[in-house]
């Protein structure tokens, strides 16, 4: 079951996702808010599985309250306007509905959340998880991941001896590995905290290899220097 809640400026379009969630039957829509200062307090202290989120909202935006979050739900953007679909898709978003979508389209967007969530079960008890790819799902030991790559549509994931490339996003991605294990340091790269051999002002290496650092991520890698992180 996927637990969400909405968030939009005007009452009108909060009851309409209302009702179109009472027909997915594997959706269940808790709270809702027309104010995104009110929903940040609520995600400080609430982790649903996705968000239904409008993008132009006075005070906050959508896009700017996705960007508070250190390690957001999924997200499907609900707006009037088109021209913000390529940002949507750049924040991970799980889908972009322009307003006023169908229950057809409405629920394709759900099936796609569905879908990611469901990644999470393949995680197995004796520390690996499965990754698809291709037409395959590739059983993967955790302590074999050094890091995730974004490239696009695609995650590279690198591991001792091999690559794997799997279409999913960098939520999708976080999503599947655990958080105990594994620090975002960048929009694009998601890191074995225990594979990491040295961190440098704008760098995370890796054995060898440099990794980009965001200032976004800053909060995270220094509680690694201070080493209350590393597992």
């Amino acid at each position: 079951m996927l637990q969400a809640i909405a968030i939009d400026d005007e009452p009108i379009a909060l009851e309409i996702i209302k009702n179109l969630s009472a027909q997915v039957p594997f959706l269940e829509l808790g709270a809702c808010f027309t104010n995104a200062l009110e929903a940040s307090g609520y995600l400080q202290k609430n982790k649903p599985d996705l968000i239904f989120l409008d993008i132009k909202m006075p005070d906050l935006s959508g896009m700017e309250l996705i960007r508070t979050l250190a390690h957001p739900p999924m997200v499907i953007f609900t707006t009037a306007y088109s021209e913000h679909a390529v940002q949507g898709f750049e924040l991970d978003a799980i889908d972009y509905l322009l307003k006023p979508f169908s229950l057809a389209r409405f629920l394709k967007a759900c099936n796609k959340a569905y879908e990611q969530q469901s990644l999470r079960s393949h995680e197995l008890p004796s520390g690996a998880v499965f990754i698809k790819s291709g037409y395959e799902q590739v059983r993967v030991e955790l302590a074999d991941i050094m890091y995730a790559e974004s490239m696009g549509n695609y995650i590279r994931f690198v591991l001792s001896g091999q690559v794997i490339v799997s279409r999913l996003t960098m939520n999708e991605a976080e999503s599947l590995l655990p958080g105990a294990g594994f620090i975002r340091i960048h929009r694009s790269y998601l890191v074995a905290k225990e594979k990491i051999t040295k961190i440098d002002k704008h760098s995370v290496w890796v054995g060898e290899t440099e990794l980009p650092t965001s200032s976004a991520y800053n909060r995270e890698i220094e509680q690694l220097t201070a080493g209350r992180q590393i597992k």
